[in-house]
């Protein structure tokens, strides 16, 4: 493991040098990089000699800082960072629930570093039209009035939900505004999936400005996308997307 520091924090991750485009994993909320879907794709790219990174957000996994002082733009500066320091060029994204925000981001902002585009149950906007959206207003108040308001979630502990967090995400929201693509992009989506809803896939893809993109819903997955065909899946869709870009 390495790290590099931003922002007083210490970003823990993890790089295997190879050929390029490089591969970029970006896990999702309250997640890390030692997930099913990101060591797969490292044993992948290993096979393949692609350069691939992996990387834990401030407040997540082996990275310095408390979850609950983040917000959606610390962990997209985060990411900057990591990729930006530690690889060359345009970059093949694979971004995973909340990393698929993060990866539009990127894409939004810097598209110079982005060479194409992979999502996995991408979560785009989900602090606003998810969380916020679904508070009772009791919930609501607790929120801006004690700062933070706890959610039952189905990986553990309760998620911790604070006012800066949402506040934040709405600055960084990419389904309000026009959103070019101009890579190819995959996504995929489980039916089943409790957290993020096909209805979410669907207005993502019918919202960006893309001539290459395709989204694929594979019946009876959930949110973890992690059976051995979901990987396969995953690992055949960034194979697609490194096959459309140009020699």
């Amino acid at each position: 493991m390495s790290t590099i520091a931003r922002a007083g924090n210490d970003l823990a991750y993890r790089h295997t040098a190879g050929q390029g485009p490089g591969v970029v994993f970006l896990g999702g909320f309250k997640s890390d990089m030692e997930g099913t879907k990101a060591l797969d794709l490292e044993t992948w790219a290993r096979a393949e000699g692609r350069s691939f990174l992996r990387l834990d957000y401030s407040g997540h996994g082996q990275s310095s800082g408390a979850f609950t002082e983040g917000c959606i733009g610390d962990w997209y500066e985060d990411a900057l960072a990591v990729i930006s320091a530690v690889t060359e060029g345009p970059q093949v994204i694979v971004g995973s629930s909340m990393g698929g925000w993060i990866a539009l981001l990127i894409a939004r902002h810097h598209p110079e570093r982005v060479a194409g585009l992979v999502t996995i149950a991408a979560a785009p906007d989900f602090t606003e039209d998810g969380y916020w959206a679904g508070f009772s207003e009791a919930q609501r108040t607790e929120v801006m009035e004690a700062g933070q308001t706890a959610v039952p979630s189905d990986y553990g502990e309760p998620y911790i939900i604070t006012r800066r967090l949402i506040e934040e995400g709405r600055d960084r929201l990419v389904l309000r505004d026009p959103l070019p693509l101009p890579f190819p992009v995959r996504m995929v989506q489980g039916t089943e999936d409790a957290a993020v809803s096909t209805a979410t896939a669907l207005r993502l893809l019918n919202h960006v400005t893309c001539d290459d993109i395709r989204l694929t819903l594979v019946r009876g997955a959930d949110h973890r996308f992690s059976s051995d065909d979901d990987l396969a899946l995953i690992r055949r869709s960034v194979t697609e997307v490194l096959a459309r870009l140009p020699a």
